[in-house]
């Protein structure tokens, strides 16, 4: 569970705010998706080789 501490005269939509951060870094929607359907390991190993490529393709891009 979540606990966002309000200090006094804090916006609620400030709070609102902190709390909808530090939900997304948990990850729970993220993992909700992914445990939707199975997905083979070849298959999700291949999809993070693919986006390391194209990751270091970009970085190798700004460098020159």
């Amino acid at each position: 569970m979540l606990i966002i501490p309000i200090k006094d005269g804090e916006n609620i939509d400030r709070a609102l705010k902190r709390y909808k951060r530090k939900f997304d870094k948990t990850g729970v929607v993220r993992q909700l998706r992914s445990r939707q359907a199975f997905i083979k390991p070849s298959v999700v190993r291949r999809a993070q080789i693919q986006k390391a490529s194209y990751i270091q393709g970009l970085r190798d891009a700004a460098e020159s």
